[in-house]
């Protein structure tokens, strides 16, 4: 029999209808506000049918709650009808009819077991954040009901959900809708009343933090009840904590590095004196934390990103969505009337996403990617999903699987894929794993691991040795969960036999070991990080600078004594958007032959020839990635390789390399004006035009030249000529339709400038009387610059004509007192051109 507070639960009313669903078409999407029942009474009632009922939570705090939740409500404890299992942690008998597990725990099952044998229905739970693990066990469902299972019952459960897009994706299903009747919750606005920064990357404006301390000082005033704080991540968390020591309640914090202990006392209520509750999302669905009657929340949360090019994932600060902004709110009217402080205005409410972006479009798909291909759908084409996986996060995905051989050259699942799918660890790690236990030991490479699938606390400081052994120390929380995960993962290896459980080393290349054998924790921690992550292994470049070798820059803190280390394997790093460099959060000292061995399959050598700072450079380089590791100058380099970089150098610094006299310039110029005017069969000869037929014009002296100086002996002008059009005639023409010199009317022949525009003759003035038609070339008028006796420029004309009737007079003016010895008559078309003064003629 279950407790009187299960059956007044508001979705009991709804159950009815989900029966009927689930009996007539086999899946169905639960819609229920929170403080409904749905993630207690659903799965109790259709245990009491007969079911045995399956409850996926997308968080380990919240698989435990619900299940205690449940027990509860029956007057049991948990591991009777109702059990759990989370990673490294499972409570459950031959009597369980409900168990919950983590959407992660149920990825694993499927795999082993994909007809889900004595499973009836599978709740996904707080379907609506959309997390990777949950779109993936959905997808794959699916696929069980459709192939193996069509008696499997589904249903998609959540506050807030996108309620049309789940019921199109299991078939039509219908959706049941259970009324709440949830208690009133009043929405207080609470904008900053000065300018906050927006959150960029991992950074939160401090503003913000003492904003929120602020809210809650004046909740705890205004309103009575606890009070739940939604805040981005643990660092805030602190940051408000201790904003809020003087306040006249208990402080608590929930995250999900908190230890269990210290969450079971939240969910557990208030002992009499008042509560703050300190919360990341882990606590906006699934929980009800008693006593609370007023939610503060910040509007941030944190989502996962991932830099493909460069091998980088993080975490990045958000703005909360609107329906995690009511998910959050509903927190306060679960026992009573409640209200919510929003820490932003009512106008920017309307422009917050409607939802969380799907983790599927924004994460690391490595993970996912072997999942897909542990089930036999490489490519992810078959699975059924709310939104596809981005084709370029799942080629980066499989780039990654291909290198440490979780999945063959057809993207198919390997013996060694299969393995790494089942330890419940992202591949990279199952590869440190796998690789590193048969040279440091099960143990040892176990703890490792352990370390690196959940970063330690800042606290434990940048150098993944000295966290190490803190952990190993450390009497607090992530102490604990580390340990646990620690066995769990030396327990796997040591099952498979697979390695040296003992922990002494099989032979590591290049790691320094101890007086007992036993490789030093640099040469551990160094081994196993550099398996994980290859590419980023990094070289020093000084003051605290590496490069990894992805070719991304990375830089350690002050202080950090990791700065003297010549090579390092990066474990943890960010890059913010707007930073040249990644900054360093985890990493080891490794040595450059154990960096080699780690990341062999990044290692090539070659001949390289390039254009570097102004010259040919050839030399004989091996690179780890971006890093060099050994170079020799090379002597005698491909020609073919010169001649590539001999243009690359022409590219980059311009066709100015070569020899380029003044009539080389001018033939350009007129070979240009030609292209321009007549087009065809005329040469283009703009730089990309010249470089494009390089081997037509620069041959063979191209082919012949070995540095710079050999393109400065090349005679651009002779090189052009064989651009001409020889073959049809034409180039003979060149002087006729673009003379290099025209001859005006004194008799002198007067050199042409072809520019961009209309070519320009520049003649001194008294050497065109007589002349009223201007001249034209190619049937462009000339742009006569007329010139005083002293050369300078007196009259610009393209219509000498009309320059001799309307201008002429007022030069005649201004110059004719300046130079009297020079004729200035008064009809200058009836005047003798002449180059020469009244005297010498």
């Amino acid at each position: 029999m279950m407790r009187a507070e299960a059956l007044e639960l508001p979705v009991r009313t709804a159950l009815p209808a989900l029966e009927r669903a689930l009996d007539g078409h086999g899946a169905a999407v639960l819609c229920a506000p929170p403080g409904t029942g749905k993630t207690t009474l659903v799965p109790l009632a259709l245990a009491e049918k007969g079911a045995r009922v399956l409850v996926a939570e997308p968080r380990r705090i919240a698989a435990r709650a619900a299940a205690r939740r449940m027990a509860w409500l029956l007057g049991e404890q948990v591991g009777g009808r109702v059990g759990f299992t989370v990673r490294g942690e499972r409570a459950v008998s031959r009597g369980t009819v409900v168990e919950v597990v983590t959407t992660g725990v149920l990825l694993q099952r499927l795999q082993r077991d994909q007809e889900l044998a004595g499973v009836d229905v599978v709740i996904l739970d707080e379907c609506h954040e959309r997390h990777l693990d949950a779109d993936t066990a959905a997808a794959f469902l699916l696929d069980v009901r459709a192939t193996l299972r069509p008696d499997l019952r589904l249903v998609a459960a959540s506050a807030t959900t996108d309620a049309e897009g789940w019921a199109r994706l299991l078939g039509g299903a219908p959706v049941v809708e259970a009324r709440g009747t949830a208690h009133p919750v009043e929405v207080v606005w609470a904008p900053p009343a000065g300018t906050v920064r927006p959150p960029h990357g991992m950074r939160v404006d401090p503003a913000l933090p003492a904003h929120v301390a602020a809210v809650v000082r004046r909740a705890l005033v205004e309103r009575s009840g606890d009070v739940l704080c939604f805040l981005p991540g643990v660092g805030e968390i602190a940051r408000v904590a201790g904003l809020l020591s003087s306040v006249d309640a208990e402080v608590l914090q929930v995250h999900g590095r908190a230890a269990a202990a210290v969450q079971d006392a939240v969910l557990a209520g208030s002992g009499g004196r008042r509560r703050v509750v300190l919360a990341t999302s882990v606590a906006e669905s699934s929980l009800t934390v008693p006593g609370v009657r007023v939610v503060v929340d910040s509007g941030l949360a944190r989502e996962p990103r991932v830099d493909h090019a460069r091998g980088l994932g993080s975490l990045t600060t958000v703005r909360a969505s609107r329906a995690a902004a009511r998910q959050r709110a509903g927190r306060a009217g679960r026992e009573a009337p409640g209200v919510v402080y929003r820490c932003w205005t009512e106008a920017e409410d309307g422009r917050l996403p409607r939802y969380p972006a799907p983790e599927i479009q924004v994460a690391d798909l490595a993970a996912f990617a072997l999942q897909a291909a542990a089930w036999g759908d490489p490519d992810a084409a078959g699975l059924a999903l709310l939104d596809a996986p981005p084709a370029g996060a799942m080629a980066a995905a499989r780039s990654v699987l291909a290198a440490i051989g979780a999945v063959d050259g057809a993207g198919r699942v390997t013996d060694r894929g299969a393995r790494m799918a089942r330890l419940g660890l992202h591949p990279r790690l199952a590869r440190a794993l796998l690789d590193g236990a048969p040279v440091v030991g099960a143990r040892r490479a176990a703890e490792v691991v352990a370390l690196l699938s959940e970063e330690p606390p800042r606290e434990y400081g940048d150098d993944l040795s000295a966290a190490w052994r803190a952990a190993r120390r450390g009497g607090d929380a992530y102490g604990a969960r580390w340990r646990q995960e620690a066995r769990r993962l030396a327990g796997q290896l040591e099952a498979t036999g697979s390695s040296d459980a003992s922990g002494s080393s099989s032979g590591a290349s290049g790691s320094s070991a101890s007086a007992s054998g036993a490789p030093h924790d640099d040469a551990v921690t160094g081994l196993v990080a550099a398996l994980a992550f290859p590419e980023r292994v990094a070289r020093a470049r000084g003051e605290g600078a590496f490069l990894m070798a992805s070719g991304t820059g990375a830089e350690l803190g002050e202080g950090s004594r990791l700065r003297a280390a010549p090579w390092l394997a990066v474990a943890v790093a960010d890059r913010p958007s707007h930073a040249v460099s990644a900054r360093v959060r985890l990493a080891a000292v490794v040595d450059e032959e154990t960096a080699r061995a780690a990341a062999r399959h990044l290692l090539v050598a070659g001949e390289e020839v390039r254009w570097e700072d102004g010259d040919v450079v050839a030399r004989s380089v091996e690179r780890l990635g971006a890093v060099e590791t050994a170079v020799r100058p090379l002597r005698d380099p491909e020609p073919a390789l010169v001649r590539e970089a001999l243009l690359e150098g022409l590219r980059r610094d311009g066709l100015g390399l070569l020899r380029w006299s003044q009539g080389s310039v001018e033939l350009r110029q007129r070979l240009a004006f030609l292209h321009r005017v007549l087009g065809t069969p005329w040469p283009d000869v703009s730089d990309g035009a010249l470089l494009e037929r390089a081997a037509e014009w620069l041959e063979p002296e191209l082919s012949r030249a070995r540095r710079r100086a050999d393109l400065g002996r090349i005679d651009a002008g002779q090189a052009l000529q064989r651009l001409l059009p020889w073959s049809t005639g034409d180039a003979a023409r060149l002087e006729e339709l673009a003379p290099e010199r025209i001859e005006v009317p004194s008799g002198s022949r007067i050199r042409v400038e072809y520019g961009d525009g209309q070519p320009v003759l520049a003649v001194k003035l008294q050497e065109m009387f007589g002349l009223s038609e201007t001249p034209s070339i190619a049937g462009v008028p000339v742009l006569v610059h007329l010139l005083s006796p002293a050369g300078r420029p007196a009259a610009v004309t393209a219509d000498l004509a009309s320059f001799w009737r309307d201008g002429y007079r007022s030069v005649r003016a201004e110059l004719r007192g300046r130079y009297p010895k020079h004729p200035w008559p008064e009809d200058p078309t009836a005047a003798e051109p002449t180059r020469r003064t009244n005297g010498r003629r």
